[in-house]
């Protein structure tokens, strides 16, 4: 009988851990270039169920298979590109194609869909709250004025024909489901070497999250569920065990 305990409360983690994903999506469905995360599971090393006699336990009976415990597998990244949405702010670019921007952060080069920029005091073009954007040559791009224009492949130039500012650079990877998502948001390379890409860069827009608010709501309610479950029977399981241990028991 005790088994179920390992049964159930394993169930209750796995889907306490799938509410969390969930939810993080769901924060975050207002973030441009966010992608959604996918929570999966799986089941634990299987064992051998045998019936055996209540004397003779020299024979048994083969009745299967069996796993006692749920385990987390993995958490996917779906990097599954948004929709493009037109902002005509000056300084929002949107990448159509698989490629990421650079950005140079405390903890070195990291990438992102995000394409939501500022200037920082000192004129360079910067994703707020992480570092500053790199160009083409791997340098991070001063703009020294607002009055700009880019072309499609996110060339950036002053709009009074005075010179260029630089290029946006765009990066590719060989297998993307390698990449690490950081707790800041943004992917690391996961030991991968980026490649310079020629993706079309959109100026004034942006690329919007992925997360499917329906789908969430329904993957949340089922985990609710699910849980729910869960614990109503693991309340009977543990009735049970304590009047088996004080009234049973006293007989």
């Amino acid at each position: 009988m005790t088994k179920g305990f390992y049964n159930l409360t394993s169930g209750i983690l796995s889907q306490s851990r799938r509410l969390d994903t969930v939810g993080n999506n769901m924060v975050n469905i207002t973030t441009p270039g966010y992608k959604q995360e996918i929570y999966t599971d799986t089941t634990f090393d299987e064992v051998l169920i045998s019936r055996i006699g209540n004397k003779d336990k020299q024979d048994s009976t083969p009745l299967g298979q069996e796993s006692y415990i749920l385990a987390p597998s993995e958490l996917y990244v779906d990097y599954q590109q948004g929709t493009l949405e037109e902002t005509g702010q000056t300084f929002d670019f949107a990448i159509q194609g698989n490629g990421f921007f650079a950005i140079q952060t405390a903890n070195g080069v990291e990438y992102t869909r995000n394409g939501r920029f500022v200037l920082d005091e000192e004129g360079y073009l910067c994703l707020p709250e992480h570092g500053r954007v790199l160009g083409t040559d791997g340098a991070p791009i001063q703009v020294m004025s607002d009055n700009i224009r880019a072309d499609n492949y996110g060339q950036i130039s002053y709009a009074d024909g005075s010179g260029a500012v630089g290029r946006l650079g765009v990066f590719t990877f060989p297998d993307t489901a390698q990449l690490v998502k950081n707790e800041s948001g943004l992917f690391g390379t996961g030991g991968q070497q980026p490649t310079l890409a020629n993706e079309p860069v959109l100026w004034g827009y942006v690329e919007n999250s992925n997360v499917d608010m329906i789908q969430e709501m329904s993957r949340m309610m089922t985990a609710q569920r699910a849980l729910q479950s869960a614990a109503q029977v693991l309340g009977i399981y543990d009735e049970i065990l304590t009047k088996a241990t004080t009234e049973v028991g006293r007989m």
